[in-house]
Protein backbone atom coordinates (compact mmCIF):
# COMPACT_ATOMS: atom_id res chain seq x y z
CA UNK A 1 0.00 0.00 0.00
CA UNK A 2 3.07 2.32 1.00
CA UNK A 3 4.41 2.11 -2.61
CA UNK A 4 0.85 1.80 -4.25
CA UNK A 5 -0.83 4.88 -2.58
CA UNK A 6 1.33 7.90 -4.03
CA UNK A 7 0.02 6.96 -6.78
CA UNK A 8 -3.82 7.69 -6.63
CA UNK A 9 -4.29 10.86 -6.15
CA UNK A 10 -2.17 11.55 -9.44
CA UNK A 11 -5.71 10.42 -11.44
CA UNK A 12 -8.26 13.30 -9.27
CA UNK A 13 -7.19 15.97 -11.92
CA UNK A 14 -10.16 15.77 -14.52
CA UNK A 15 -9.29 14.49 -17.85
CA UNK A 16 -6.04 12.81 -16.99
CA UNK A 17 -7.48 9.44 -16.89
CA UNK A 18 -8.44 9.58 -20.44
CA UNK A 19 -5.34 10.85 -21.80
CA UNK A 20 -3.49 8.44 -19.95
CA UNK A 21 -4.95 5.91 -21.11
CA UNK A 22 -5.28 7.04 -24.83
CA UNK A 23 -1.63 6.94 -24.24
CA UNK A 24 -0.76 3.67 -23.33
CA UNK A 25 -2.29 2.31 -26.23
CA UNK A 26 -0.96 4.53 -28.38
CA UNK A 27 2.93 3.93 -27.42
CA UNK A 28 2.33 0.08 -27.32
CA UNK A 29 3.48 -0.16 -30.48
CA UNK A 30 7.24 1.64 -29.94
CA UNK A 31 8.22 -2.09 -28.22
CA UNK A 32 6.26 -4.00 -31.57
CA UNK A 33 7.21 -1.90 -34.32
CA UNK A 34 10.77 -3.07 -35.07
CA UNK A 35 10.50 -6.85 -33.94
CA UNK A 36 7.54 -6.90 -35.84
CA UNK A 37 9.11 -5.86 -39.09
CA UNK A 38 11.95 -7.87 -38.74
CA UNK A 39 9.31 -10.69 -38.35
CA UNK A 40 7.46 -10.03 -41.45
CA UNK A 41 9.91 -9.14 -44.07
CA UNK A 42 11.98 -12.59 -43.16
CA UNK A 43 9.03 -14.13 -43.59
CA UNK A 44 8.81 -12.92 -46.76
CA UNK A 45 12.26 -12.56 -47.84
CA UNK A 46 14.24 -15.25 -45.88
CA UNK A 47 16.57 -13.01 -45.18
CA UNK A 48 17.54 -11.65 -41.72
CA UNK A 49 20.31 -9.28 -43.22
CA UNK A 50 17.36 -7.29 -45.11
CA UNK A 51 14.96 -7.76 -42.09
CA UNK A 52 17.10 -6.28 -39.93
CA UNK A 53 18.20 -3.58 -42.06
CA UNK A 54 14.76 -2.31 -42.73
CA UNK A 55 14.27 -2.28 -39.16
CA UNK A 56 17.30 -0.71 -38.21
CA UNK A 57 16.53 2.23 -40.89
CA UNK A 58 12.71 2.97 -39.64
CA UNK A 59 14.77 3.27 -35.86
CA UNK A 60 17.24 5.71 -37.42
CA UNK A 61 14.33 7.41 -39.55
CA UNK A 62 12.29 8.05 -35.83
CA UNK A 63 15.24 9.14 -33.56
CA UNK A 64 15.91 11.89 -36.56
CA UNK A 65 12.37 13.04 -36.70
CA UNK A 66 11.56 13.26 -32.54
CA UNK A 67 12.72 16.34 -32.20
CA UNK A 68 11.55 17.82 -35.64
CA UNK A 69 7.65 16.61 -34.45
CA UNK A 70 8.22 17.45 -30.85
CA UNK A 71 9.19 21.47 -32.27
CA UNK A 72 6.47 21.19 -34.05
CA UNK A 73 3.61 19.94 -31.13
CA UNK A 74 5.40 23.11 -29.28
CA UNK A 75 4.66 25.53 -31.88
CA UNK A 76 1.60 24.51 -33.67
CA UNK A 77 -0.31 22.29 -30.79
CA UNK A 78 -0.74 18.28 -30.02
CA UNK A 79 -3.77 17.88 -31.24
CA UNK A 80 -2.62 19.43 -35.41
CA UNK A 81 0.37 17.47 -35.62
CA UNK A 82 -0.42 14.19 -33.57
CA UNK A 83 -3.86 13.75 -35.88
CA UNK A 84 -1.91 14.12 -39.40
CA UNK A 85 1.22 11.94 -38.59
CA UNK A 86 -0.89 9.36 -37.29
CA UNK A 87 -2.94 8.93 -40.16
CA UNK A 88 0.13 9.53 -42.43
CA UNK A 89 2.25 6.89 -40.49
CA UNK A 90 -0.18 4.38 -40.45
CA UNK A 91 -0.71 4.78 -44.45
CA UNK A 92 3.23 4.12 -44.81
CA UNK A 93 3.49 1.28 -42.62
CA UNK A 94 0.60 -0.27 -44.72
CA UNK A 95 2.77 0.54 -47.78
CA UNK A 96 5.43 -1.16 -46.28
CA UNK A 97 3.79 -4.11 -45.57
CA UNK A 98 1.69 -3.86 -49.13
CA UNK A 99 5.91 -3.82 -50.93
CA UNK A 100 6.60 -7.10 -48.84
CA UNK A 101 3.63 -8.79 -49.76
CA UNK A 102 3.76 -8.30 -53.54
CA UNK A 103 7.42 -8.53 -53.81
CA UNK A 104 8.18 -4.97 -55.01
CA UNK A 105 11.58 -4.04 -55.11
CA UNK A 106 13.69 -4.03 -51.76
CA UNK A 107 14.63 -0.53 -52.13
CA UNK A 108 10.97 0.16 -51.51
CA UNK A 109 11.04 -1.57 -48.43
CA UNK A 110 13.51 1.45 -47.04
CA UNK A 111 11.68 3.71 -48.48
CA UNK A 112 9.00 2.75 -46.61
CA UNK A 113 11.06 2.21 -43.41
CA UNK A 114 12.05 6.53 -43.80
CA UNK A 115 8.70 7.37 -44.39
CA UNK A 116 7.64 5.36 -41.20
CA UNK A 117 10.53 6.17 -38.84
CA UNK A 118 9.52 9.95 -39.69
CA UNK A 119 6.24 9.77 -39.21
CA UNK A 120 6.10 8.28 -36.16
CA UNK A 121 5.36 9.88 -33.02
CA UNK A 122 7.64 10.27 -29.56
CA UNK A 123 4.17 9.85 -27.83
CA UNK A 124 5.82 9.50 -24.57
CA UNK A 125 7.53 13.13 -24.72
CA UNK A 126 3.87 14.59 -25.40
CA UNK A 127 1.90 12.55 -22.73
CA UNK A 128 4.85 13.78 -20.35
CA UNK A 129 4.34 17.21 -21.35
CA UNK A 130 0.81 17.04 -20.48
CA UNK A 131 1.70 15.99 -17.08
CA UNK A 132 4.22 18.97 -16.75
CA UNK A 133 1.28 21.07 -17.49
CA UNK A 134 -1.08 20.18 -15.21
CA UNK A 135 1.56 19.25 -12.35
CA UNK A 136 4.87 21.47 -13.09
CA UNK A 137 6.19 22.86 -10.13
CA UNK A 138 4.58 20.10 -7.44
CA UNK A 139 5.81 16.96 -5.99
CA UNK A 140 3.19 14.70 -7.93
CA UNK A 141 4.85 15.51 -11.00
CA UNK A 142 7.99 13.44 -10.28
CA UNK A 143 5.53 10.65 -9.48
CA UNK A 144 3.38 11.06 -12.67
CA UNK A 145 6.75 10.70 -14.76
CA UNK A 146 7.66 7.49 -12.67
CA UNK A 147 4.29 6.39 -13.17
CA UNK A 148 5.08 7.35 -17.01
CA UNK A 149 8.66 4.98 -16.68
CA UNK A 150 6.35 2.12 -14.98
CA UNK A 151 3.88 2.08 -17.97
CA UNK A 152 6.88 2.12 -20.69
CA UNK A 153 8.58 -0.41 -18.64
CA UNK A 154 4.98 -2.62 -18.93
CA UNK A 155 4.97 -1.58 -22.70
CA UNK A 156 8.32 -3.24 -23.24
CA UNK A 157 7.71 -6.66 -21.20
CA UNK A 158 4.75 -7.37 -22.93
CA UNK A 159 4.87 -5.83 -26.55
CA UNK A 160 7.48 -7.90 -27.77
CA UNK A 161 5.84 -11.29 -26.91
CA UNK A 162 2.18 -10.25 -27.98
CA UNK A 163 4.10 -9.43 -31.51
CA UNK A 164 5.98 -12.14 -32.09
CA UNK A 165 2.62 -14.46 -31.07
CA UNK A 166 0.36 -13.19 -33.66
CA UNK A 167 3.52 -13.11 -36.70
CA UNK A 168 4.56 -16.74 -35.50
CA UNK A 169 1.22 -18.48 -34.46
CA UNK A 170 -1.43 -16.32 -36.47
CA UNK A 171 0.17 -14.55 -39.86
CA UNK A 172 3.34 -12.46 -40.26
CA UNK A 173 1.10 -9.46 -40.29
CA UNK A 174 -1.04 -9.90 -37.55
CA UNK A 175 1.98 -8.54 -35.30
CA UNK A 176 2.06 -5.32 -37.19
CA UNK A 177 -1.62 -4.91 -38.22
CA UNK A 178 -2.44 -5.34 -34.54
CA UNK A 179 0.64 -2.59 -33.98
CA UNK A 180 -1.10 -0.25 -36.76
CA UNK A 181 -4.10 -0.71 -34.87
CA UNK A 182 -3.37 0.40 -31.26
CA UNK A 183 -1.21 3.58 -32.33
CA UNK A 184 -4.20 4.94 -34.77
CA UNK A 185 -6.49 4.41 -32.40
CA UNK A 186 -4.96 5.30 -28.57
CA UNK A 187 -2.90 8.36 -30.92
CA UNK A 188 -6.09 9.78 -32.95
CA UNK A 189 -8.15 9.62 -28.94
CA UNK A 190 -5.24 11.47 -27.27
CA UNK A 191 -4.76 14.27 -29.63
CA UNK A 192 -8.47 14.69 -29.16
CA UNK A 193 -8.75 15.41 -25.97
CA UNK A 194 -7.78 19.23 -26.01
CA UNK A 195 -8.85 19.91 -22.10
CA UNK A 196 -5.63 18.90 -20.79
CA UNK A 197 -3.02 19.72 -23.97
CA UNK A 198 -0.81 22.52 -23.32
CA UNK A 199 -1.30 25.67 -24.33
CA UNK A 200 0.33 26.90 -27.38
CA UNK A 201 3.10 30.10 -26.61
CA UNK A 202 3.28 33.32 -28.48
CA UNK A 203 5.21 33.48 -31.72
CA UNK A 204 7.76 35.76 -29.63
CA UNK A 205 8.66 32.61 -27.35
CA UNK A 206 9.04 30.31 -29.70
CA UNK A 207 12.46 29.91 -30.48
CA UNK A 208 16.22 28.35 -29.93
CA UNK A 209 16.55 24.65 -29.59
CA UNK A 210 17.24 22.70 -26.02
CA UNK A 211 19.95 20.64 -27.59
CA UNK A 212 21.86 24.11 -27.15
CA UNK A 213 21.48 24.10 -23.54
CA UNK A 214 24.16 22.46 -22.01
CA UNK A 215 22.67 19.95 -19.68
CA UNK A 216 20.19 18.64 -22.15
CA UNK A 217 23.15 18.16 -24.38
CA UNK A 218 25.07 16.31 -21.69
CA UNK A 219 22.00 14.21 -20.71
CA UNK A 220 21.94 13.27 -24.68
CA UNK A 221 25.32 11.92 -24.33
CA UNK A 222 24.65 9.65 -21.77
CA UNK A 223 21.26 8.91 -22.57
CA UNK A 224 23.02 7.85 -25.88
CA UNK A 225 25.33 5.43 -24.50
CA UNK A 226 22.10 3.93 -22.03
CA UNK A 227 20.91 3.10 -25.76
CA UNK A 228 23.92 1.33 -26.72
CA UNK A 229 23.38 -0.84 -23.51
CA UNK A 230 19.80 -1.35 -24.23
CA UNK A 231 20.75 -2.16 -28.06
CA UNK A 232 23.47 -4.53 -27.06
CA UNK A 233 22.06 -6.49 -24.46
CA UNK A 234 18.80 -7.34 -26.06
CA UNK A 235 20.67 -8.44 -28.81
CA UNK A 236 23.72 -10.51 -27.18
CA UNK A 237 21.09 -11.95 -24.82
CA UNK A 238 19.52 -13.77 -27.61
CA UNK A 239 23.29 -14.92 -28.52
CA UNK A 240 23.46 -16.00 -24.76
CA UNK A 241 20.58 -17.95 -24.61
CA UNK A 242 21.40 -19.86 -27.76
CA UNK A 243 24.88 -20.45 -26.25
CA UNK A 244 23.46 -22.06 -23.50
CA UNK A 245 21.10 -24.45 -25.95
CA UNK A 246 17.91 -22.15 -24.22
CA UNK A 247 17.11 -20.00 -26.71
CA UNK A 248 13.67 -20.06 -26.38
CA UNK A 249 14.42 -18.76 -23.01
CA UNK A 250 15.76 -15.07 -24.51
CA UNK A 251 12.36 -14.06 -23.82
CA UNK A 252 12.41 -14.52 -20.40
CA UNK A 253 16.10 -12.90 -19.72
CA UNK A 254 14.66 -9.74 -21.64
CA UNK A 255 11.87 -9.41 -19.77
CA UNK A 256 13.76 -9.72 -16.42
CA UNK A 257 16.01 -6.65 -17.70
CA UNK A 258 13.12 -4.98 -18.31
CA UNK A 259 11.19 -6.18 -14.78
CA UNK A 260 13.83 -4.74 -12.77
CA UNK A 261 13.67 -1.00 -14.14
CA UNK A 262 9.16 -1.65 -13.81
CA UNK A 263 9.65 -2.43 -10.10
CA UNK A 264 12.32 0.28 -9.29
CA UNK A 265 10.16 2.54 -10.97
CA UNK A 266 7.73 1.84 -8.64
CA UNK A 267 9.65 2.21 -5.44
CA UNK A 268 11.22 5.12 -7.18
CA UNK A 269 8.00 6.83 -7.40
CA UNK A 270 6.91 6.17 -3.82
CA UNK A 271 9.69 8.04 -2.28
CA UNK A 272 10.07 11.06 -1.15
CA UNK A 273 13.50 12.54 -1.91
CA UNK A 274 15.97 14.55 -0.23
CA UNK A 275 18.79 14.27 -3.16
CA UNK A 276 19.24 16.46 -6.02
CA UNK A 277 17.93 15.65 -9.25
CA UNK A 278 21.66 16.04 -10.15
CA UNK A 279 22.77 13.63 -7.32
CA UNK A 280 20.32 11.35 -8.30
CA UNK A 281 20.80 11.00 -11.85
CA UNK A 282 24.46 10.24 -11.28
CA UNK A 283 23.65 7.94 -8.81
CA UNK A 284 21.55 6.01 -10.84
CA UNK A 285 24.15 5.93 -13.55
CA UNK A 286 26.78 4.50 -11.69
CA UNK A 287 24.14 1.82 -9.95
CA UNK A 288 23.48 0.97 -13.85
CA UNK A 289 27.16 0.37 -14.31
CA UNK A 290 27.71 -1.48 -11.62
CA UNK A 291 24.72 -3.80 -11.98
CA UNK A 292 26.04 -4.75 -15.32
CA UNK A 293 29.45 -5.91 -13.87
CA UNK A 294 27.97 -9.48 -13.16
CA UNK A 295 26.55 -10.69 -16.37
CA UNK A 296 29.97 -10.56 -18.01
CA UNK A 297 30.76 -13.89 -15.76
CA UNK A 298 27.38 -15.66 -15.58
CA UNK A 299 27.09 -18.65 -17.93
CA UNK A 300 23.80 -20.06 -16.86
CA UNK A 301 20.75 -19.24 -18.00
CA UNK A 302 18.62 -18.80 -14.62
CA UNK A 303 21.62 -17.13 -12.82
CA UNK A 304 21.54 -14.58 -15.82
CA UNK A 305 18.01 -14.17 -15.72
CA UNK A 306 18.52 -12.82 -11.94
CA UNK A 307 21.44 -10.57 -12.93
CA UNK A 308 19.68 -9.05 -15.48
CA UNK A 309 16.70 -8.35 -13.08
CA UNK A 310 19.06 -6.56 -10.91
CA UNK A 311 20.74 -5.17 -13.62
CA UNK A 312 17.62 -3.09 -14.92
CA UNK A 313 16.69 -1.77 -11.48
CA UNK A 314 18.78 1.77 -11.89
CA UNK A 315 17.02 2.18 -15.35
CA UNK A 316 14.04 3.70 -14.50
CA UNK A 317 15.27 5.76 -12.08
CA UNK A 318 17.86 7.11 -14.50
CA UNK A 319 14.94 7.76 -17.30
CA UNK A 320 12.69 9.74 -14.52
CA UNK A 321 15.12 11.58 -13.27
CA UNK A 322 16.50 12.44 -16.79
CA UNK A 323 13.01 13.65 -17.65
CA UNK A 324 13.22 15.67 -14.34
CA UNK A 325 15.97 17.96 -15.24
CA UNK A 326 14.67 18.50 -18.69
CA UNK A 327 11.59 19.72 -17.14
CA UNK A 328 13.27 21.98 -15.21
CA UNK A 329 16.23 23.04 -17.32
CA UNK A 330 14.25 23.86 -21.02
CA UNK A 331 11.82 26.49 -20.98
CA UNK A 332 7.91 25.77 -21.42
CA UNK A 333 7.36 26.59 -25.13
CA UNK A 334 10.32 24.14 -26.16
CA UNK A 335 9.70 21.27 -23.60
CA UNK A 336 8.06 18.46 -25.87
CA UNK A 337 11.14 18.71 -27.66
CA UNK A 338 13.52 18.75 -25.23
CA UNK A 339 12.15 15.40 -23.96
CA UNK A 340 11.98 14.17 -27.62
CA UNK A 341 15.92 14.50 -27.67
CA UNK A 342 16.03 11.59 -24.34
CA UNK A 343 13.87 9.45 -27.07
CA UNK A 344 16.73 10.43 -29.90
CA UNK A 345 19.68 9.65 -28.29
CA UNK A 346 18.46 6.08 -26.96
CA UNK A 347 17.22 5.46 -30.28
CA UNK A 348 20.86 5.84 -31.77
CA UNK A 349 22.49 4.57 -29.13
CA UNK A 350 20.22 1.06 -29.34
CA UNK A 351 21.08 1.35 -33.26
CA UNK A 352 24.57 1.39 -32.52
CA UNK A 353 24.39 -0.97 -29.75
CA UNK A 354 22.68 -3.81 -32.07
CA UNK A 355 25.21 -3.23 -34.67
CA UNK A 356 28.11 -3.57 -32.23
CA UNK A 357 26.38 -6.38 -30.05
CA UNK A 358 26.38 -8.36 -32.98
CA UNK A 359 29.64 -7.97 -34.77
CA UNK A 360 30.95 -8.32 -31.16
CA UNK A 361 29.05 -11.44 -30.58
CA UNK A 362 30.28 -13.36 -33.92
CA UNK A 363 34.07 -12.28 -33.34
CA UNK A 364 34.10 -12.96 -28.99
CA UNK A 365 31.05 -15.09 -28.00
CA UNK A 366 27.90 -13.47 -26.00
CA UNK A 367 29.97 -13.84 -22.72
CA UNK A 368 32.78 -11.55 -24.00
CA UNK A 369 30.35 -9.46 -26.26
CA UNK A 370 28.61 -8.25 -22.55
CA UNK A 371 32.03 -6.28 -21.73
CA UNK A 372 30.90 -3.90 -24.68
CA UNK A 373 27.65 -2.86 -22.67
CA UNK A 374 29.32 -2.83 -19.37
CA UNK A 375 32.09 -0.08 -21.00
CA UNK A 376 28.98 1.98 -22.70
CA UNK A 377 27.41 1.92 -19.27
CA UNK A 378 31.01 3.25 -17.41
CA UNK A 379 30.67 5.56 -20.42
CA UNK A 380 27.85 7.11 -19.56
CA UNK A 381 28.70 7.75 -15.98
CA UNK A 382 31.97 9.06 -16.95
CA UNK A 383 29.70 11.65 -19.28
CA UNK A 384 27.46 12.53 -16.24
CA UNK A 385 30.29 13.28 -13.52
CA UNK A 386 32.00 14.89 -15.89
CA UNK A 387 29.32 17.48 -16.77
CA UNK A 388 27.48 17.68 -13.69
CA UNK A 389 27.52 20.87 -12.93
CA UNK A 390 25.76 21.60 -16.35
CA UNK A 391 22.52 19.66 -14.44
CA UNK A 392 22.32 22.33 -11.92
CA UNK A 393 18.93 23.57 -12.61
CA UNK A 394 18.30 27.12 -12.68
CA UNK A 395 15.02 27.35 -10.68
CA UNK A 396 15.01 26.29 -7.66
CA UNK A 397 11.77 23.66 -7.28
CA UNK A 398 10.13 21.87 -4.86
CA UNK A 399 11.68 18.17 -4.71
CA UNK A 400 9.97 15.20 -3.74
Amino acid sequence: MSVVGPYRGLFSTPGVKGFVIAGFFGRMPMSMLGIGIVLLIEALTDSYATAGAVAATVSVSLAVAAPLSGRLVDRFGQARIVIPLTLAHGATLTGMMLCAKFGAPRWTLFATGVAVGATALSLGSLVRARWSHLLGGTARLHTAFSFESVADEVIFVAGPALVTALATMINPYAGLIVALTCTTIGTIAFGLQRGTEPPIRPREERSGTPITIPGVALMSCAFLAMGAVFGSVDLVTVAFAEEQGAKPAAGLLLASFAGGSLVSGLWYGARQWTVSLRGRFIGSLAVFALGLTPIMLIDDVRTMAGALFLAGLAISPTVITGYSLTEQLVPVHLLTEGMAWISTSVGFGVAIGAWAGGRLTDAFGASNAYGFSFVCALLAVTVGVGGSAWLRTPVARQQS
